[in-house]
């Protein structure tokens, strides 16, 4: 059996004296999308950033090609996230004060991209996501679905080998929302994608090929793997 691409050891997390996650355990294969669901507050954003790379777990292992995420430098784990790793976040977080194109290179920019080069592949993924003509459009003047599409698209740009998506469709209205996970799924099985998706919706859930459900910081036996149908057009 091969090696899964990304793998949490007991990964235990807390905040003060709450805890967060209390020893999760979890593989994901090379080009699977995994949902990880459940009720909010129960750890499922704060596994997707120990698993990322953003917090560093209080105890266990987050292994990615066998390398060990949690004990690289923050700087270390930083670059990581600009060349395997994309992160996608609820609310977009685009720069306000950049243009789509501008928030798209700033990836490629900051990896040492020329400024020519990193635009032309801004341009292109915000055509292949259906928003090129906001290429010089501020993230104020666009709709909430616009903006994250622009969002999908700077995650993207690097073509990371895992796509961390943390609730992307919580800000939209359900049209929006649905056009959002469907071109999400669509990139991903394309550039054959590693996606941990955190979500509280079964719809959303719908569109990953295995479903990990935790429940108060510990993964649900019962939601453990469970496949999901795929909803239709994804």
């Amino acid at each position: 059996m091969n090696t899964p691409l990304l793998q949490g050891r007991g990964i235990v997390r807390s905040y003060g004296s709450t805890p967060a996650l209390r020893g999760v355990t979890l593989d994901v294969a090379e080009g699977e999308i995994v949902a990880v669901t459940g009720p909010s507050g129960c750890g499922k954003s704060t596994l997707l950033h120990c698993l990322a790379g953003i917090l560093r777990p209080d105890a266990g292992e987050v292994l990615y090609r066998d390398q060990r995420v949690d004990l690289l430098s923050e700087s270390a784990r930083a670059v990581l996230r600009r060349t395997e790793f994309g992160v996608l976040f609820q609310f977009g977080q685009l720069v306000p004060e950049l243009t789509a194109g501008e928030n798209v290179a700033l990836p490629l920019l900051l990896a040492g991209t020329g400024r020519r080069a990193a635009r032309t592949a801004a341009l292109t993924w915000l055509d292949r996501l259906g928003v090129a003509e906001l290429v010089d459009t501020v993230p104020g003047a666009m709709s909430g679905g616009q903006q994250q599409r622009c969002a999908m698209a700077r995650a993207m740009v690097t073509e990371p080998r895992v796509l961390f998506a943390d609730e992307p469709t919580g800000a939209l209205d359900s049209l929006a929302g649905e056009q959002v996970l469907t071109q999400l799924v669509r990139l991903a099985r394309e550039q054959r994608t590693t996606v941990v998706l955190v979500t509280h919706e079964a719809r959303v859930a719908g569109y990953a090929d295995r479903e990990i459900t935790l429940r108060d910081g510990e993964i649900d036996p019962a939601g453990l793997g469970r496949a999901v149908t795929l909803v239709a057009g994804s």
